[in-house]
């Protein structure tokens, strides 16, 4: 059964109610809140109605009511009226990932770490798959007699430097040749494609490759494979801004939150469910699948390089979070981002 529209809205005052305060709400509060010209029993008849459908709930002995998971669903599903994020925060966050000294992972890392501050809770940025990382170009550098410092030039602007570790001393002419081939046969193709196909297209031509120039380029796949699953999968920040929220600041649940987050597995299964979504996702509570999240939300959102959906980013807080403000700034902040990455 759905709540009368009545219920529905005094279900939407109560939620922001308990969103801007963290009290519980009572009947009394809650009239007042409304500016409904009803009487205190009605709005407690009202209240009884919703904590029977499961929408909110009495916490402990208070005589007021919270929120239920389900409650919050209905609210941010049809009752919220979602604000369009402030230019201010438009402008610090066009600003921050507009720099032109950041390259992929420090851009990502800056942007983890300013959703953290401009919404008070945990900010976290998926690094994008390497099958979408491509390589630009490729140079050779002679260490010493045994050491070669790979440097690949990716996305156009990143720059990672690899030492490998080859068999033989090789001269500056074949690390030039081993480059040029490289860069004239896979410039501009993905680091997944040139990873699969290098070594395929080497037995090709190996009668007309000598041994150096094989032993030099089966090294610089090992760079490129490196290259392609050395990041990081995440990009954590400001969890200690959760300790800030009474729901959350029993040690046992910190606990339990921190080490959710050191299990790396989890939450990439639950960032990689958004990763093909379209849009905003919003998880409350279980909807995670994870009890280690059972007291918090995450919101996330997609964000594109060349059209692919190739990363997520989002917020984790608890379910008591404003998200008629925190939804906006995370698609926003997603949209900003892949065209970011993409003018790299």
């Amino acid at each position: 059964m759905e709540p009368s529209n009545r219920a529905q809205y005094l279900l939407k005052v109560l939620i922001q109610k308990y969103i801007n305060e963290g009290n519980p709400v009572g009947s009394r509060n809650l009239l007042e809140d409304s500016g409904l010209n009803l009487s205190p029993a009605t709005v407690r008849h009202v209240m009884s109605d919703l904590e029977d459908l499961g929408l909110i709930k009495a916490p402990h002995t208070s005589s007021g009511r919270i929120p239920t998971a389900r409650g919050y669903r209905m609210f941010v599903d049809t009752l919220v009226r979602y604000q369009s994020p402030d230019t201010a925060y438009i402008d610090k966050i066009q600003s921050e990932i507009k720099e032109e000294n950041y390259d992929t992972g420090k851009l990502i890392e800056k942007v983890s770490s300013t959703l953290s501050k401009i919404t008070s809770l945990a900010g976290i940025v998926t690094v994008p798959k390497g099958k979408n990382i491509t390589l630009r170009q490729i140079e050779f550098l002679s260490l010493s007699d045994h050491k070669v410092l790979a440097i690949l030039v990716l996305n156009n602007r990143e720059v990672q430097n690899r030492i490998l570790h080859t068999k033989v001393k090789h001269s500056a002419s074949e690390l030039q040749r081993a480059a040029n081939f490289v860069n004239e046969n896979y410039a501009n193709e993905s680091l997944n494609s040139i990873r699969k196909n290098l070594l395929r297209d080497m037995e090709k031509t190996r009668e007309s490759m000598n041994q150096a120039m094989q032993d030099i380029i089966t090294t610089a796949q090992l760079a490129i494979e490196d290259a392609e699953n050395s990041s990081e999968e995440f990009i954590l920040a400001g969890e200690r801004n959760l300790m800030n929220f009474a729901e959350l600041s029993d040690v046992n649940v910190l606990k339990q939150l921190f080490d959710a987050f050191a299990k790396k597995r989890m939450m990439i299964d639950l960032l990689d469910r958004s990763i093909s979504a379209s849009g905003v996702q919003i998880f409350i509570g279980s909807e995670s699948g994870y009890s280690l999240l059972d007291d918090c939300s995450v919101v996330t959102a997609p964000y594109k390089l060349s059209d692919n959906q190739v990363g997520v980013l989002g917020v984790i807080g608890p379910k008591r979070m404003a998200y008629d403000r925190v939804v906006p700034i995370v698609d926003l902040t997603a949209k900003l981002l892949g065209k970011a990455i993409d003018s790299k």
